[in-house]
């Protein structure tokens, strides 16, 4: 277990974006934690009739979450204060980054984002960061060159989401050295000769998913394997990186060439060598050369990255309907149940379903356009987490896929990311709740037939209260009250239909 600071000698190749990594220099916050009683006011209050237990769970989860709050820790080297990733004392970057995307809806109470700042805080003079921080003293749980030291690489994925929520362009002027330095670091000391990433079953964040070759271990091992996942998720953060570029003005910096030419040759790697036309599906390629066949969640970030040549869209697509793999009876499964490995109580990353993934896929549907089988998806995976939820009063780390159970080993009261379910799936797929804050305007895609919505929904410095009254059919045109201090545009679709109305001011 090296320490931080033992790090910093003559071994790195020192990053001038680091230099400018404003995280480095700050100082511990030092102010009090918001109490949930004091503060759930602040919170966005979701209505629909009939689903008294969802709003429990919704209120169970923040109630959770904000006692999950931790202070900055100076002698940890920590900057802000920050939500506890809920699993062993230390802070994890693949939990955290999924924790903020439901932490954005209460940002008013408590700035959920920051707690990023204490993984910008430990880069390394070369770019590197580590993905699990000790909380109570000034250490990492692994050297930088450990194979399992880091990733996955969706910081910047995270941060964008934030701002797409919030608009704060502040935020990602202070995050785009740190980011494009950790993504360079990876580029240069994650990749194989020809450009493509390599990983680990911890450093992938999906432990022990069978995708290696015999003879390698599954956790801690990088398999001379191309990993699929950590190749997509490159092409991803390159994407983002690009875009934040140009919003804050730095369209000239140099390594946006290098971005461009990687997500050039990742792209067509990813779509060459690890596509298979027979199987419709992504897969990572073995050291001998053959895709390894095993159907993994993680190949579903292609329709994130948006990689996917539109031929071949609909059949990749397709899995994920596909009762023989990944329609199961709860959604998504890690794993697809035709894999001889597949687990039916979940048996962790084998079958289990698990909040960040499941947002993942819906965030890739969404994107390319599959909306009707992403509110199918959240619908049911909602539906059987609060299921859960009215037996044992709580929320669990994964769920099995074959029953509305919790997933063995799950912890439980994990928020955690399982706060994703009854928040962010909640608003942005069950409901169909989605914010563009640079536009000022909120897209709602109405499904729902009871009556349903969100009062106090935060979008920038806005409060917006929206709510659609019940109808007898989905054809049936919405009626919906959209009440703001600001007259924002809502474009409101139903039934292949669309139409426009502005919020009235609020009294």
């Amino acid at each position: 277990m090296a320490n931080f600071r033992m790090n910093q000698g003559t071994t790195y190749n020192t990053s001038p974006l680091v230099a400018a990594n404003v995280f480095l220099n700050m100082s511990a916050e030092n102010t009090p934690l918001p109490k949930y009683e004091e503060i759930m006011h602040l919170l966005p209050e979701p209505i629909w009739e009939g689903h008294d237990d969802v709003i429990a769970c919704y209120n169970f989860a923040w109630r959770t979450a904000f006692g999950n709050l931790k202070q900055a820790n100076a002698d940890s080297n920590f900057v802000s204060n920050f939500i506890d990733t809920a699993f062993n004392g230390h802070l994890f970057m693949w939990d955290s980054a999924f924790i903020v995307m439901f932490g954005k809806y209460g940002a008013r109470a408590f700035n959920f984002q920051k707690t990023l700042d204490n993984f910008y805080s430990h880069q390394h003079k070369d770019g590197f960061i580590c993905r699990e921080l000790y909380e109570f003293e000034l250490g990492e749980h692994f050297e930088r060159h450990d194979p399992s030291s880091t990733g996955p690489n969706i910081l910047g994925w995270s941060e964008w989401e934030y701002y797409c929520q919030t608009g704060d362009i502040l935020r990602l002027e202070k995050v785009f050295e740190p980011l494009l330095a950790y993504h360079l670091w990876l580029k240069e000391h994650r990749t194989w000769r020809d450009g493509t990433y390599w990983s680990t079953g911890w450093g992938c964040g999906m432990d022990k998913q069978p995708r290696l070759e015999k003879g390698y271990h599954v956790a801690f091992s990088h398999g001379h394997m191309v990993w699929v996942d950590a190749c997509i998720q490159q092409v991803l953060s390159a994407k983002i990186l690009i875009k934040i570029a140009e919003i804050i003005g730095r369209e000239d910096d140099e390594n946006l060439s290098v971005l461009k030419k990687e997500i050039e040759n990742l792209t067509s790697v990813i779509n060459d060598k690890l596509w298979s036309e027979e199987d419709a599906f992504y897969y990572d390629l073995w050291k001998n050369g053959e895709l390894n066949g095993v159907k993994s969640v993680g190949a579903y970030w292609a329709l994130l990255a948006d990689i996917i040549p539109e031929e071949r869209l609909d059949r990749f697509v397709a899995h994920l309907d596909n009762e023989k793999e990944f329609k199961r009876p709860c959604r998504v499964p890690s794993l697809a149940a035709d894999h001889p490995e597949y687990k039916t109580s979940g048996g962790y990353w084998h079958g289990a379903v698990w909040a960040p993934t499941n947002y993942m896929v819906l965030k890739g549907l969404e994107k390319n356009g599959y909306n009707d089988l992403a509110h199918d998806i959240a619908n049911n995976c909602l539906e059987n987490v609060i299921a859960v939820f009215k037996k044992d009063l709580t929320l669990y780390e994964n769920y099995a896929p074959e029953s509305s159970e919790k997933g063995i080993q799950a912890r439980k009261d994990f928020v955690g990311w399982s706060g994703l379910f009854p928040i962010s799936i909640l608003f942005e797929y069950v409901f169909g709740i989605h914010p563009y804050a640079r536009e000022e305007k909120i897209v709602w895609d109405i499904r729902l037939l009871e009556e349903h919505g969100v009062k106090n929904y935060p979008l920038n410095e806005l409060s917006v209260d929206l709510i659609c009254e019940k109808r007898t059919s989905q054809n049936e045109e919405p009626i919906v009250s959209a009440i703001c201090e600001k007259p924002i545009e809502i474009e409101i679709r139903y039934a292949d239909k669309s139409k426009i109305i502005h919020a009235t001011a609020k009294n």
